[in-house]
């Protein structure tokens, strides 16, 4: 039998307060005994949340559908920065600063900017094609580079990342940066850059719903049991609402009327001036001489195209909301 010394401490917002010390015998074998007992349980970190046509329009019609998602998402911003995100949104856990030491955030800066920049932009905070790595999810449940060395390193191959074959030092200053970054963003000047998946969350549903099946003229060439079946578990954020309001690889619908008076309708596959050709119902691909017919091209995206002069925010918010709920 031993005796051990343990002093009682209360905690406060400052430094630990002694309140005394408490001396008691205690056994020590029966305490490594009883340890020893004690069921080994693992800490497991939790997991993350994954929340988961026809061709050459003019580029001024492109940039009007670019300039309404970045209107639209700027309102929603301006109504959802100051509020709770709705129930279901994915939102980005809290960063607890660490500093690093500065030769090492300057190593990885340089590496990033020779190697990352291009897609993720200079400071980190998204690119031409790359995600803003400031409000990402998996580095701010990086721990040392577990989680950003395994990306870096075996790249991202169906999103068009390469893999880099970066050492320890290296991965370790990418981290140091990239972490820093994020540590930093919050403090910069000017609004953030990243979309959150609440900021398209203001809509209301019903009211997309009656404008889908009214005024906005959706029904007459989709269905939320068809074509639409499930498109909210297929495009996510804004991914999908750049899709509502511009689909760029929609594809158009031909009729052709052959010599004989016969119409044939189907997915236009290929057009010159030399030939027509069509996916035909059985799927089965079909062209002709375009000397030889006459043939009337019915290309869905003009109507989407159409829209972008009448739609109204409430519109694209409503309708957006709309669609998220076709999962």
């Amino acid at each position: 039998m031993s005796s051990v010394t343990r002093r009682t401490v209360s905690k406060t917002s400052g430094p630990e307060l002694v309140v005394g010390v408490v001396s008691f015998p205690v056994d020590l074998a029966a305490s490594e005994q009883s340890w020893a007992e004690l069921p080994k349980q693992r800490t497991q970190r939790p997991k993350k949340v994954n929340i988961g046509g026809g061709g050459g329009l003019p580029r001024a019609v492109l940039l009007a559908a670019l300039l309404l998602v970045s209107l639209a998402v700027s309102r929603a911003q301006t109504q959802t920065d100051n509020a709770p995100a709705p129930s279901g949104a994915t939102q980005i856990a809290t960063t607890v600063r660490k500093s690093y030491p500065p030769d090492l955030v300057q190593s990885g800066a340089a590496l990033f900017q020779q190697n990352c920049s291009f897609c993720h932009g200079r400071d980190a905070g998204g690119g031409e094609s790359g995600p803003d790595l400031t409000r990402s999810n998996l580095v701010t449940e990086d721990v040392e580079g577990d989680k950003i060395g395994t990306v870096v390193r075996n790249g991202r191959p169906a999103k068009g990342m390469p893999r880099f074959d970066f050492s320890d030092q290296q991965i370790a200053g990418l981290m140091a940066f990239i972490h820093t970054q994020q540590y930093d963003s919050p403090t910069k000047s000017g609004d953030r850059k990243g979309v959150d998946f609440a900021d398209l969350q203001t809509g209301d549903v019903e009211a997309g719903k009656q404008y889908f099946n009214g005024a906005g003229g959706c029904a007459a060439c989709h269905s939320p049991t068809g074509d639409l079946a499930r498109i909210a578990s297929r495009y996510h954020g804004l991914k999908l609402e750049e899709r509502m309001l511009y689909p760029e690889d929609a594809k158009s619908k031909v009729t052709v009327t052959l010599a004989s008076g016969q119409t044939i309708t189907g997915t236009l596959d290929y057009l010159d001036e030399f030939t027509v050709g069509l996916i035909d119902p059985m799927r089965l691909y079909r062209s002709w001489r375009t000397s030889d017919v006459k043939y009337k091209v019915d290309a869905s995206v003009n109507a989407h195209v159409g829209l972008l002069s009448k739609y109204t925010d409430d519109d694209i918010h409503n309708l957006m909301a709309y669609l998220q709920t076709l999962l």
